[in-house]
């Protein structure tokens, strides 16, 4: 008779593939969704709220907001100590592997909202760091969790508003992109950037496939690098018009079901279909039609060979790429370089 812990028949007929993202949203005994990804050797199972496993580190929702209540505790002088920076880490890893397979799932707006976590946790370790090492070895990352970040709201935004707000999100991106570059001392790096180019690439995308022209807000660059004051003026009035329509349309939606929704992005999107899987290699967006993309543009990130990674950490931290990759040491004992 079979045990009751065997997982034999929860892997049947779903196999492992490499260099994909293979997940599906199951539903428990106990009736709460659950994400399952697929990997070499069994499947990893994650909650689809707050930690991806579930526990409440020293009674906080996640060990971010247990770390945060830390600092505040202890004011300007907390700097994290090496228990707090491993178990940091493990979170970091936790929420990487959830973000990728919401965006197999094309659970986009669940995406972004994770990697949000990312990039704030990010700005939290890097403030309150133990060492420059440990900080570099963590910023190395950042344009990965930033591109994901971007592409995930932008597909939203493509899904809940339409073409011209998808656009929005991706300039809105490409500008978080270059302030990145400056704080690094980097600019020039900027326009030759992958990652920065997929961007640009999946924002001309949507362009052509929507036959969208100058957004109001590239409309707005243009009037003020021309030094057209007068249009620049009139611009910004339909821009706000437009987002307090926004505003609006969120308020009603609230009212209506009862969730949150954001003035520019729109609420949190339902499933779109019933595919588990994406390949994430290939380009920005085989298809951009409103929905769904059949693949999510990973090829320089999602994979996790340190092909991008290495590439980001010479970028932010101009050191020899000999050293690195995803899972290389970080010069602690215990420590990983975790791709986030």
């Amino acid at each position: 008779m079979p045990s009751p812990r065997d997982i034999d028949t929860v892997l049947k007929g779903w196999s492992f593939r490499p260099g994909e993202v293979t997940a599906r949203l199951v539903k428990t005994r106990g009736g709460r969704e659950v994400i399952q990804m697929r990997v070499d050797m069994g499947l990893l199972q994650m909650e689809t709220e707050q930690r991806p496993d579930g526990a409440h580190p020293h009674g906080a929702e996640t060990y971010y907001d247990y770390l945060v209540g830390e600092a505040i505790r202890s004011g300007d002088s907390f700097r994290l100590n090496r228990e707090q920076c491993v178990e940091a880490d493990r979170e970091f890893v936790q929420y990487y592997h959830r973000r990728i397979c919401w965006l197999s799932l094309r659970e986009y707006r669940r995406a972004a909202r994770d990697a949000d976590h990312s990039l704030a946790f990010m700005d939290f370790v890097k403030e309150h760091s133990p060492d420059d090492e440990w900080t570099l070895s963590h910023e190395q990352y950042r344009p990965f969790v930033l591109f994901h970040r971007v592409q995930a709201g932008a597909l939203a935004a493509l899904e809940e508003k339409g073409p011209a707000l998808a656009i929005h999100e991706i300039n809105a991106g490409l500008d978080r992109f270059r302030d990145l570059f400056a704080r690094y001392d980097a600019a020039d790096q900027y326009s030759e950037d992958e990652l920065v180019r997929r961007l640009e690439q999946m924002r001309e995308s949507v362009r052509e496939r929507y036959d969208v022209g100058r957004t109001l807000d590239e409309q707005l660059t243009d009037a003020v690098r021309a030094e057209d004051y007068e249009r620049a003026a009139q611009l910004r009035d339909a821009l706000r018009q437009v987002k307090i329509a926004a505003a609006t349309e969120g308020v009603v939606a609230e009212q209506g079901d009862g969730s949150a929704t954001d003035p520019i992005d729109g609420s949190a999107t339902d499933r779109i279909d019933g595919s588990a899987t994406d390949r994430i290699d290939g380009s920005a967006t085989d298809r951009i039609d409103g929905s769904a993309t059949d693949r999510i543009d990973g090829s320089a990130t999602d994979r996790i060979d340190g092909s991008a990674t290495d590439r980001a950490r010479r970028r932010i931290k101009g050191r020899d790429a000999s050293d690195v990759g995803p899972f290389a040491g970080d010069g602690r004992d215990d420590g990983v370089d975790v791709p986030f």
